[in-house]
């Protein structure tokens, strides 16, 4: 269940390493790069760091490789949160796993630091979806498996609309209709959540970065000037009628929508399994405009890397392209966590359920969540900023200042 993404990419992007000298040797990457099946079977082992959501699926392929090839994988099972910073501090001593997962997002600070190596997925690219592929690129090279594609939309309870409209004023029109104690509702709370409010900045025009041609970020910041002092505007406006309020954290928003006190409310995939158990009918729609413009949610990959430091990573990559790549796999991580498949096979397979079948649409406007590694300097300014204009600070100074001081950390990174 996410409780606010930003703060934890803020808090395990604070650190930066020094590039990573714990290289595995030249023959093992090349080897890693020609393709999965000339791997050798029967004469390897491989670690393989997973939550315990993951687990079941894995072991599933695990046992299957086995079987197959004689090569041992030890899944070891850890707390999602310690992962990214764990993985980071042991392969650069030339320890831990051959594969781990984590997000996309994590690939920008994975790469700088020499941590991962590329896989080649070769013809297989084609069967994920394409944001999985692009978000797992990084300077020319796909650096991951991915798993499964999430993205916010907005849960609608059937029993109070019957519809979503266009726009955002439209909503909270519709949803004061329905007579709830909120109009609508989103998490909030006083470190803000920028990745949540991501598609009501980005209908102002104003994303976090700018994209070069082939779709991936180039390093200047993109949501400052009249666009992004337009959106500050629209968030003081919306903090001063009440609509958004930073006393709504995770937890009250998703417990009042559970007890029907809303309409709406803006979230992922992880929250529909609570709703649903409260008997909740929800249907899931596109995020109407707040600027004008189209609501661009951000789009968060899960995948697995495989570590530099890996001595198997011909195994590795075997491992997964022909078995945790498959339908049957991708599935069953699915059944998990109802993230949509990255492949599209078992995609369209999970899409039967309508609610599956909503995020998916929403994500074909989605664009991933920045990988580069300035995206660590961002978080720490952003979300605040956008709880204290809510709060009652003045937008276009407050945004302004934010802006600059994110610049600045940038600036001091490089």
């Amino acid at each position: 269940m996410r409780r606010g993404i930003a703060l934890a990419a803020a808090a395990s992007m604070a650190f930066t390493l020094a590039a990573c000298g714990g290289d595995s040797d030249t023959d093992s990457t090349e080897a890693a790069t020609e393709g999965a099946s000339a791997a050798p079977a029967g004469e390897g082992a491989l670690t393989v760091w997973t939550d315990s959501n993951r687990e079941p699926a894995l072991q599933e392929a695990a046992d299957n490789y086995e079987a197959e090839t004689g090569n041992k994988v030890e899944l070891v099972v850890k707390d999602y949160d310690g992962i990214r910073a764990d993985f980071l501090s042991q392969v650069s001593n030339n320890e831990g796993p051959d594969i781990t997962l984590g997000g996309h997002d994590w690939l920008g600070e994975f790469a700088a630091n020499g941590v991962v190596s590329p896989i080649e997925l070769g013809d297989a690219s084609a069967d994920f979806a394409e944001v999985s592929i692009s978000a797992f690129t990084y300077d020319g090279q796909v650096y991951g498996l991915p798993y499964a594609v999430e993205n916010t939309a907005i849960i609608r309870n059937t029993a109070l609309a019957d519809s979503t409209p266009e726009t955002f004023d439209a909503m909270i029109e519709k949803g004061k209709e329905a007579g709830t104690d909120y109009p609508f509702l989103v998490q909030t709370s006083a470190d803000g959540d920028p990745y949540t409010f991501y598609p009501f900045q980005t209908s102002f025009g104003a994303p976090v970065f700018e994209q070069n041609d082939d779709g991936s970020y180039s390093d200047t910041l993109a949501l400052g000037g009249e666009a992004g002092e337009n959106y500050a505007t629209w968030l003081a406006e919306q903090g001063e009628a009440g609509v958004l309020d930073t006393a709504i954290d995770y937890d009250i928003a998703v417990d009042a929508f559970k007890n029907g006190e809303s309409p709406y409310i803006l979230g992922g995939p992880w929250m529909i399994a609570d709703f649903e158990d409260a008997g909740i009918d929800v249907a899931v729609d596109p995020i109407p405009s707040a600027g004008g413009e189209t609501a661009v949610p951000f789009s968060g990959v899960q995948g697995f890397f495989i570590s530099s430091a890996s001595e198997n990573q011909l195994l590795a990559s075997q491992f997964l392209i022909d078995y945790v790549g498959t339908q049957e796999v991708q599935y069953a991580i699915y059944q998990e966590g109802n993230r949509l498949p990255a492949l599209t096979a078992a995609a369209d397979q999970a899409a039967e359920d309508e609610a599956v079948a909503g995020f998916a649409e929403v994500a074909e406007v989605a664009q991933p969540m920045p990988a580069i590694p300035e995206m660590g300097e961002v978080w720490a300014f952003w979300g605040v900023t956008e709880a204290q204009i809510i709060d009652g600070a003045d937008p276009v100074a407050t945004w302004d200042k934010m802006v600059s001081d994110i610049q600045g950390a940038i600036d001091a990174s490089k």
